[in-house]
């Protein structure tokens, strides 16, 4: 008997951890992301700013841009391949509003905006504003519905 009851615990035990860690996967990313945020030196966050700055700050550089929608992610993913149509579909229907990157995780010419962002996984999403602040970010698939709401809610803001 505690045999049987002793491999049942064997099997609950992990399958338990894996489901609290799969609903905890937001909070994780979060935390990841802040902790690799914190360790970038200062000399990469001084560098990279410049170049955030300079690429979408439309308030500095006169573009019409009123947000960015960085997307990390990697051509092999299947969330990203999702997450392309998605992109398209904003891509076109903001033409002039909201300027859509993809930044592919794999191209070493991205790295320094990865450690920049504090990206932990992909897909990731990030939204700046018109000045190349962060003001939300979301990991995995995101649909337009779902990125529609958080455009409303920055455009109320700024209202």
């Amino acid at each position: 008997m505690w045999s049987k009851l002793y491999k049942i615990l064997l099997l609950l035990i992990p399958a338990a951890l894996l489901i609290v860690l799969f609903s905890q996967k937001s909070n994780l990313d979060n935390y990841l992301s802040k902790e690799i945020r914190t360790l970038n030196k200062s000399e990469i966050r001084n560098q990279v700013d410049g170049i955030v700055d300079s690429l979408y700050n439309y308030n500095k550089n006169g573009k019409s841009y009123k947000i960015t929608f960085l997307e990390f992610g990697a051509k092999g993913c299947s969330a990203c391949k999702r997450m392309e149509v998605v992109m398209k579909e904003i891509r076109a229907e903001f033409q002039n509003q909201i300027n859509v990157v993809f930044l592919n995780t794999l191209i070493p010419d991205n790295l320094l905006l990865m450690k920049y962002y504090g990206i932990s996984s992909i897909p990731t999403q990030i939204f700046l504003d018109s000045s190349g602040k962060e003001f939300f970010r979301h990991s995995g698939y995101f649909s337009k519905n779902e990125i529609m709401v958080q455009i409303d809610k920055h455009k109320t803001k700024v209202q």
